[in-house]
């Protein structure tokens, strides 16, 4: 800042903000962050702007002192294919303890069985309003992609040198298969809701380029499997405190 002459422009805090105070009782008139996970709120988001929404803000309640003005999740059920190649006893899932398994979000190795919802809706603006509570879903196996997806995964197991029978099973096994509920963050940047920023393709969920991960839970130790028209039920709970 110094180099660029702009040091008697801009003035440097340096730490957290939940632990710095503005000087002279002064607030600022538009905050913007970048604490979004993967799961939008795993970062402490929820936390972090809640005080900042209270010490910090001008004018915390408009939706255009916050970028990004709003932070969501998605979720939908997906078949992943190492869960499908690798199984007990040979290999142990139970051993990730609950952590989920962090996909790039163009791994063609995971694919989504339905359309996705919205599991986690968060306005900066209005998060002192905000309720974390258990939320039921339910999903309804797509058909089509079920049939999509087992010609992707063949050609992923190919593409990484799995025998041509091998490829076969594999990928007709995983297609149709449930191993988990995949999530990744979508994010709203301006106060009109114009501008907004997806780790995937919006809506559909598709595979594109994002630093963001999707995340998977792995919920059972062997794929369930699935077929069109199956129905999902899951309930979700966020702790974004």
């Amino acid at each position: 800042i110094k180099k660029m002459g702009f040091d008697d422009v801009i003035t440097v805090l340096e730490g957290f903000s939940s632990d710095i105070t503005l000087p002279n009782g002064v607030k600022a008139d538009f905050a913007v962050a970048e604490i979004v996970g993967s799961v939008a709120t795993e970062e402490g988001a929820y936390a972090t702007v809640l005080d900042a929404h209270r010490r910090l803000v001008k004018e915390p309640e408009k939706a255009s002192s916050w970028i990004p003005n709003r932070i969501q999740t998605y979720a939908a059920p997906a078949s992943y294919t190492l869960h499908n190649l690798f199984q007990p006893p040979a290999f142990d899932w139970s051993k990730l303890d609950g952590e989920p398994v962090r996909f790039n979000c163009r791994d063609n190795g995971l694919q989504l069985l339905s359309n996705p919802v919205l599991v986690e809706d968060i306005s900066f603006a209005d998060i002192a309003r905000y309720e974390t509570k258990a939320r039921d879903y339910v999903f309804t196996v797509d058909g089509e992609r079920v049939k999509d997806n087992t010609f992707t995964f063949f050609d992923e197991l190919k593409r990484n040198r799995l025998g041509k029978a091998e490829a076969e099973r594999v990928a007709l096994a995983t297609g149709s298969s449930f191993t988990g509920m995949a999530m990744w963050p979508r994010l709203i940047l301006d106060a009109e809701e114009k501008i907004d920023v997806n780790s995937r393709s919006f809506p559909s969920g598709g595979h594109q380029r994002s630093h963001w991960q999707t995340v998977l839970p792995i919920m059972c130790d062997l794929p369930v499997p699935v077929k069109g028209g199956d129905e999902i039920a899951v309930t979700m709970n966020f702790d974004a405190g």
